[in-house]
């Protein structure tokens, strides 16, 4: 994935982690629904993206510093860089 477009979070990653459950696990956990799901490419979590009520990747991210997250949604390909604010597509 190197590339000198993109940020450092992003051009480092040597695979992208996929969703293995396709569900958010703390909306599961909570109760609550999701839009859209996320994956964290750092620890591999599914959570909800920034449209959900809940908005639990973007609170794993501030509690977590994990910069770059995947897009979980079929036929979906890109990626996110938090600290960045970048965004690219695979």
């Amino acid at each position: 994935m190197e590339n000198k477009t993109v940020c450092n979070h992003i051009s480092v990653l040597k695979e992208i982690k996929k969703s293995n459950s396709h569900v958010c696990e703390e909306c599961i956990r909570n109760g609550t629904k999701w839009v859209h799901l996320r994956v964290c490419q750092t620890c591999g979590q599914t959570l909800c993206c920034d449209q959900s009520p809940e908005q639990h990747m973007t609170k794993h991210y501030h509690a977590s510093q994990h910069p770059v997250v995947a897009s979980a949604q079929p036929g979906e390909r890109w990626l996110w860089c938090y600290p960045d604010e970048k965004m690219v597509e695979y």
